[in-house]
Parts: C-alpha cells; structure tokens; sequence
C-alpha cells in the first residue's frame, strides 16, 4: 500500500469519475485504474462500484468506511514526511570570520547551550561565504566583516570597535606612535575588512611586503612575541592578547577607522534562537573593553 494507490482512490471518491480524478492527478486514466486495482487486490475486498455505462462510479460499502482510515493514513505519511526538518529546526547553525569566533563567541555558545534546548553547529567561514551560505539556507546566523549586498540576505550592524597597535609586552616602540614612525618589514599582517585595506594602503603602500601574513589567529598569537614585530588588531582581538600577558598596546595616531562587525539574516528564519543568540551576545560585548554593541 503506497500513498500513491490511496491518493488515486480518494481522488476517484472526490471526483466520482476516473477521467476526472486522472485529469486531477495530471496521469492517465489506465494508471489511475491501475492503482487502484493493485490497492483493492492488497486490502481484499473492492471499493469501487464499476457499472457499465455509468458516467460516476460509486464507493462501495467497504471503499466508504475505508475513506478516512485512508486519509488519516496519508495524514500520517505527511507528519511522518516532517520529522527529519522537526529535528533539524533543533539544530541552530552559525558561521563566523575567524577573529569574532576566537576572542568572541565562546562564552555565548556556552551560554546559549546551557537550556538544552537546541544544539549548534559552526563552521568558520570568511564574509563572501557565509553570504552564500545563509542565501541557500545552510547557515541560520553568520557574523562577518565585509558587508556585501545581496536581495535575500539582510546585513545588520552587531557591533564595532578600534583598531589598535599591538606588540610583545616589552617592545621598545614608545606609547604613542604614528604610522609613519613603523617599520612595514616587521608588520605582521590580517586580513580584517576593506576599510582597513584602504587606510594600509594610504600609510604603507599597495605594494609594501609584510613580515608575515596569516589568516590564522593562533599563528598570529605566536608571533606577535617573536622580536620586535608588531600588528593592529581589532579591540577585541588586542584586549585578549593583554589579558594574557601576551601584548602591550599602544596607542596609535591618525589610526584605521573602527571595524564594524556585521550579522547576516536570510530568507528562513530561526527567529528564537536568533534572538536569544543575539541577547547572549549583547552581554558578552558589555564585558569587552573599548567594543560598542550596535545590537
């Protein structure tokens, strides 16, 4: 018994006629005929009254009382049908550029599980990405640092925060710097948004060559000790490196304008979780110096 052979007999009951019930199902009417020819050798008694000449066919006792037990039937096969996306609206999917997911999003995720209720997933992903992502529906929250635009994809301002000159703790740099007082072959060198782009390139050049580039954030701890580099990071990236005795800070003149991170909305909804995320996140900025929720 498929849920083929009883939409067939319920089409015929609805329409009172197989030509009508196979123009309906958009099949032939052989096809339909057959369904339900199958459907009444499974169950073993007719339910169709079939006369010669007649222009409607009738159910017969058996094929009424069988009526709603083949509807509840297909109610059943539909419900059934749903489990997978029930069980998959559980799951709260977020994306993030690297330096928001490292200094920022720990503490909310922990936070955000604590009730039990859903479980998450994440996936690092850089802003072009998680477009993509959020667009298709595969990620329910990304937070990325170049805003794009896009038709079925909302950009919504989280936060924002300075960008400041970071070092080894004892480096010989004074406390107050300029950026044309820096050495560009000791840069170390992230890739933050194109607005910080655009001021590198008035200081240092389009063409200047880094000591190092990465992408990685547990690299870019590492060598911010090596020697006398240094690096401008985002307020919180560089806030974290202090509080664990790994940087100094400086203060920097005529610096990058402020980073602003955004968070990115698409067409489906998680509109609870989103909301409770995003809640969780306005505390976790209140504890972090120098950033300003925008939320």
């Amino acid at each position: 018994m498929t849920q083929l052979e009883l939409r067939a007999f319920l089409a015929v009951v609805r329409a009172g006629s197989f030509s009508l019930a196979a123009q309906n199902l958009f099949i032939t009417q052989p096809a339909l005929s057959r369904r339900v020819q199958v459907l009444e050798e499974e169950l073993g008694f007719r339910l169709l009254e079939r006369r010669k000449g007649a222009r409607t066919v009738e159910p017969t006792q058996e094929g009424r009382a069988f009526v709603p037990m083949a509807e509840h039937w297909l109610s059943l096969w539909e419900e059934a049908r749903t489990i997978p996306q029930r069980e998959e609206s559980q799951v709260f999917r977020v994306a993030s550029v690297g330096s928001v997911s490292t200094y920022i999003l720990a503490p909310v995720f922990r936070r955000f599980l604590l009730d039990g209720t859903s479980s998450l997933t994440f996936h690092q992903y850089h802003s072009l990405e998680s477009y993509g992502y959020v667009e298709r529906g595969e990620v329910d929250l990304a937070f990325i640092s170049d805003d794009m635009f896009s038709r079925s994809v909302e950009t919504i301002p989280a936060f924002r925060e300075p960008m400041l000159l970071v070092t080894r703790p004892d480096s010989p740099l004074p406390p107050e710097i300029h950026p044309s007082q820096l050495d560009a072959g000791r840069e170390i060198r992230m890739q933050w948004n194109p607005e910080y782009d655009q001021w590198h390139a008035f200081w240092f050049g389009s063409s200047s060559v880094p000591r190092m580039w990465f992408d990685q954030m547990s690299l870019m701890e590492e060598a911010i000790l090596w020697e006398d580099n240094w690096l401008i990071a985002p307020a919180s990236v560089a806030g974290a490196l202090v509080r664990r005795g790994q940087a100094g800070l400086h203060t920097l003149r005529e610096g990058p304008p402020d980073r602003i991170i955004y968070y990115l909305l698409g067409p489906r909804r998680k509109r609870a979780q989103t909301g409770r995320l995003l809640s969780l996140l306005q505390e976790r900025l209140a504890e972090l110096d120098g950033v300003t929720s925008l939320l």
